[in-house]
């Protein structure tokens, strides 16, 4: 098998969307991937369809916030992600100094001084600790007696301080709106933290090998957004990864993908996800990343829609010719579970999908 296939089937199955690879539970799931994008909070639930065999919003719900083995926050690259709560505590230790340190530029050009922001954090502490979990606007309300303006980007700010401080962190839905809770009360401390510093490093990039299959430290860096000095160092002290063979891997695994998922997001280069003639489809600018259709980990067109139980609109990619019927069948079936997760399925209704792709069409290279 030509090495390129080998290593995209294999990045497929260590993400679960490949192989015919499904875990069972969203904590299986984030055990397996570590973090799911989760800046949209549908998608996130989204890419753990794609990953969870027959899972429902309801179970995603649950998991973040009843049973609390997700937790939501600001890790990888600063941005939002689910993590299993065991995790939670080690990576924020990890990650909150990096963006604490980047973010204080930001804070001082809005005119948020230190003692601003640690009169800020000691607002939202106290009123969550008083009121229970509040949500991102009520928390801007409550900064206006700082004299923080309630308009533009102030509060945010403060309130993205205060979490990556480890002070709060995302706690149940409100009304299809996120609220804070007390970091303490949602994932109360167990001790000591199980890796710091250096080891905690080298525990992500062995996180990282794991679920994002044949890789390197490069790919390591833009995924975790830490220094290239520091993943090069963590990748080493990770040690060799045993080889893995690609023959028995199960082939014609089509899933879509949500937008921003983590296998678009995972790897510095594009060449074994996606066809370089189509990268804008996937990527038109501006920091998009378009929910995508992929056949054992090659993406193959696009899609939209969904999320409110229809059906969703699958466009290939110009000129690739119709799908074959495997193809197209999965495609289907793919579509039918993303109605059935969002709930308002019509059993009765017929998906439709292009018309089958001609004899000897190339899936992936």
């Amino acid at each position: 098998m030509e090495r390129r296939t080998a290593d995209r089937l294999l990045r497929a199955r260590a993400q679960a969307i490949g192989g015919r690879a499904r875990e069972t539970t969203v904590a299986a799931a984030l055990d397996r991937v570590l973090a799911v994008q989760a800046q949209d909070l549908a998608a996130a639930g989204l890419g753990l369809r794609a990953r969870v065999a027959g899972l429902t919003a309801d179970d995603v719900r649950r998991a973040t916030d009843v049973e609390r083995t997700a937790v939501r926050g600001w890790f990888m690259r600063g941005t939002l992600q689910l993590v299993p709560a065991a995790d939670a505590r080690w990576l924020l230790n990890l990650f909150g100094p990096v963006y604490l340190a980047l973010g204080a530029r930001r804070l001082r050009e809005l005119g948020l001084d230190e003692d601003l922001c640690e009169r800020a954090a000691r607002l939202v502490v106290r009123a969550i600790d008083g009121e229970g979990p509040l949500t991102r606007a009520e928390l801007t309300e409550r900064l206006t007696a700082l004299g923080v303006e309630p308009k533009g980007q102030s509060a945010f700010h403060l309130i993205r301080r205060t979490a990556l401080s480890g002070l709060i962190c995302h706690g149940p839905q409100r009304a299809g709106e996120a609220t804070f809770v007390l970091l303490d009360d949602w994932v109360p401390g167990t001790g000591r933290l199980p890796f710091t510093g250096a080891a905690a490093e080298t525990e992500l990039a062995r996180r990282y090998r794991a679920a994002h299959g044949p890789s390197d430290a490069v790919d390591f860096a833009h995924w975790s957004g830490l220094r290239a000095g520091t993943c090069k160092k963590a990748w080493a002290a990770a040690g060799e990864t045993p080889a893995q063979d690609a023959d028995g891997i199960p082939r014609g695994d089509v899933r879509l993908l949500p937008a921003y998922d983590n296998y678009l997001l995972g790897y510095r280069r594009r060449e074994l996800s996606v066809p370089s003639e189509h990268e804008r489809r996937v990527w038109p600018g501006g920091g998009v990343i378009r929910p995508t259709i992929v056949v054992d980990g090659w993406a193959v067109g696009t899609w939209s829609g969904g999320r409110r139980g229809g059906a969703p609109v699958v466009e290939p990619f110009p000129g690739s010719g119709p799908f074959d019927d495997a193809t197209a069948a999965g495609i289907a079936g793919e579509s039918a579970d993303i109605a059935r997760f969002s709930g308002v399925y019509n059993a009765s209704h017929t998906l439709s999908t292009p018309d089958l792709r001609p004899p000897g069409f190339v899936t992936g290279p």
